[in-house]
């Protein structure tokens, strides 16, 4: 197992498209309920459980070879905004071009030619994960970071934020990615049924609605 290859797929510069999203911070600062630190904090705590521990799990089945037409399909089902599940068919096809020229593998090659229009991000993430060397628990660390490092990073260019308070944010939810990559492990070992379909309806709900903005500075 590579812990440099967990550390470049965890990278916020690996070119997979990310650095374009909001993760739903850019709806949730124009409407008020982001305006500092603390507001961030409570946001991405609450994605991280929801979403988050649902990706997290998708990616760790993903890492652990369960059928990639069948996580794709159970990542559709939890996601009912057409406008999420455009976006991660779009960060699964970015991500998808980064991993097959850092790690190249016949899986990956499969998920690309049986996706053509892109997988899921997260089921992508952990076939990447799998061809890098790297376990379930690895693909849920990364996909559980990612739910809180995205808006994090947003933040800092939507409100001018401190980047060292966002910094700050995403170290005290540390113990919390932690908790949810284990839980996401664990249930992506019992098999695809199990897999948990925590939500955030608000979260869809303002996708939506950003999807129509005709100016916005994030993709999602």
């Amino acid at each position: 197992m590579s812990r440099s290859a967990l550390l470049v797929l965890a990278d916020g510069r690996f070119p997979a498209g990310g650095h374009a999203h909001s993760g739903g911070a850019e709806p949730a600062v124009r409407a008020g309920r982001i305006k500092d630190a603390a507001d961030l904090e409570r946001f991405c705590r609450g994605r991280l459980h929801t979403t988050g521990l649902t990706a997290a799990a998708l990616a760790a089945a993903a890492a652990l070879g369960h059928d990639p037409a069948a996580l794709d399909a159970a990542a559709d089902a939890r996601t009912p905004s057409p406008a999420l599940r455009a976006a991660a068919r779009r960060l699964g096809r970015q991500l998808m071009r980064a991993a097959r020229t850092a790690w190249p593998a016949a899986e990956l090659d499969a998920l690309a030619e049986a996706f053509p229009r892109g997988a899921h991000q997260p089921v992508v993430l952990g076939t990447a994960a799998r061809a890098a060397g790297l376990g379930p628990e690895d693909a849920a660390h990364c996909a559980a970071y990612e739910t809180v490092s995205g808006p994090a990073t947003a933040a800092v260019r939507l409100l001018g934020l401190d980047p060292f308070q966002a910094t700050a944010v995403l170290a005290r939810l540390a113990p919390d990615t932690d908790d949810v990559a284990a839980r996401a492990t664990a249930a992506a070992r019992r098999g695809v049924d199990a897999l948990p379909a925590a939500s955030a309806p608000l979260l869809d709900i303002t996708a939506e609605q950003h999807a129509a903005w005709p100016v916005r500075l994030f993709a999602s």
